[in-house]
């Protein structure tokens, strides 16, 4: 299974990494001390082996003895795993220590050079131990003539293995604590290095809800292309929808010329009394002239930065336009707008929205349009209510989708609440159709503060 997190995939290279490191580094201190160890006791058998070659002496009987012995007293306790012998090779005699007890140390059978030290590791010591040997062939001369001994040191190779178990158990627990040391600045190193990442997300994020219109260039040297990148791609898109919405303009007014052509032949035919086919070709024209204003509409939607605007004046001006129509001149609108309530949203979509829902509501309202406006959280509420007939439950939906006109008689096209809609989906935001306390229809939508 792929790992799909960044910050995951980091911290487990890094943690294999420090895994690996400080396995190698920990094995590597255990084998350096055990030779620290080993040449150290090295040094110490030498040592015992000076002071035996310095202490021998012979008999009349021409035997070898000694004056004296090694001072540790590891060599007088049975089986210590401390020794020493001292081997003549021509009488075949032997001297050892009292720690050998009844056993001897089975030197190689080979001849070193004389006053040499050689090193052995032989199997067979006391108790069938291992031994570390440190072996020398002295010359001696004795009356009798040349007597060739060889000196040896031994040390069970116990002792250097459990210094080095228990070194190593102490190596351990460092490199552990070490260990978790370097997990944890890993983590911090990730979460750094990270950190521009998220400052383009949360960059991302901003100009998503309109709060901005380009990616903060201030980043990196490694994320400077990629933001650059994003940015030169965010200006490419910014001109197509330009010239898309110049097109759509363009457009809008090839079409207003046949339509007032279509209007005048509907007027010269209620002149003649075609009444019927005249207010076919009125509805028609009414609803093609509705359809483009709601596409020019979508058009105009903006993707760039939008500061936050007034509502409240944003809907005292909407309100004294619609007191001059005649249908909402004889209304009462009642406003409670939160003192200064601001949205986030661009004042012509902002406008868009609540001149096409008053306009609504006063067109069905019997006598009153009531409109309040508050702060709820990180969001602005905004209701519109009549006391109108109100509509059905079961047709609000639809009316939203499609702009359906439920009152074919009045007039416009009836798409002024999918307009609302379709401005408020650029948002992030959508408009709700329910029934009014005042009788009529309550339309609510919500925009970022």
């Amino acid at each position: 299974m792929r790992l799909r997190s960044l910050r995951l995939r980091l911290l487990l290279a890094a943690a294999c990494a420090i895994a690996l490191a400080l396995t190698a580094a920990g094995l590597g201190i255990v084998f350096l001390f055990e030779r620290h160890v080993e040449r150290r006791i090295g040094a110490e058998l030498d040592t015992y082996l000076n002071q035996l070659a310095a202490r021998i002496t012979f008999s009349e009987e021409n035997t070898p003895r000694l004056t004296g012995k090694p001072a540790d007293p590891r060599f007088e306790k049975v089986y210590s795993g401390l020794y020493w012998q001292v081997h003549d090779e021509g009488s075949q005699a032997a001297l050892r220590s009292r720690s050998l007890w009844d056993a001897t140390l089975k030197l190689p059978q080979d001849r070193p050079a004389l006053g040499t030290i050689h090193i052995h590791d032989i199997p067979g010591g006391p108790r069938g131990t291992q031994l570390l040997v440190h072996e020398r062939r002295l010359a001696y001369a004795t009356p009798a003539g040349e007597k060739i001994l060889r000196l040896a040191a031994a040390i069970d190779r116990q002792e250097i293995t459990a210094l080095s178990a228990a070194f190593g158990k102490d190596v351990l627990a460092s490199l552990l604590v070490l260990g978790l040391a370097l997990l944890l600045a890993a983590w911090l190193q990730v979460n750094v290095g990270l950190r521009p990442l998220a400052m383009i997300r949360r960059g991302l994020a901003e100009m998503r809800e309109g709060r901005s219109e380009r990616l903060d260039v201030d980043v990196p040297a490694e994320l400077a292309p990629l933001v650059g990148e994003l940015n030169a791609l965010l200006e490419s898109q910014a001109k197509a929808m330009q010239r898309a919405r110049d097109r759509a303009a363009d457009l809008a007014h090839g079409f207003k010329t046949p339509l007032t052509a279509l209007l005048a032949d509907a007027r010269r035919l209620r002149e003649k009394g075609e009444d019927g086919i005249a207010a076919e070709i009125e509805h028609t024209a009414d609803l093609m002239r509705a359809q483009i204003e709601r596409e020019l509409t979508r058009s105009r939607i903006r993707n760039a930065a939008a500061a936050p605007v007034d509502v409240a004046a944003v809907a005292t001006a909407i309100i004294n336009t619609l007191r001059r129509t005649p249908h909402a001149e004889s209304l009462v609108f009642e406003t409670h707008v939160e003192d200064g309530l601001a949205a986030r949203i661009e004042r012509d979509d902002l406008h868009e929205v609540l001149g096409n829902l008053l306009e609504n509501a006063a067109r069905h309202a019997r006598r009153k349009v009531l409109l309040r406006a508050a702060r709820q959280g990180a969001l602005v509420r905004i209701d519109i209510e009549d006391d109108g007939p109100g509509i059905p439950a079961a047709q609000r939906d639809a009316l939203i989708d499609r702009g359906k006109r439920l009152d074919a008689s009045g007039a416009g096209s009836g798409l002024g609440l999918a307009i609302a809609n379709d401005v408020l989906d650029h948002y992030g935001q959508t408009l709700t159709l329910e029934h009014s306390e005042c009788g009529g229809l309550k339309a609510s939508f919500t925009l970022p503060a």
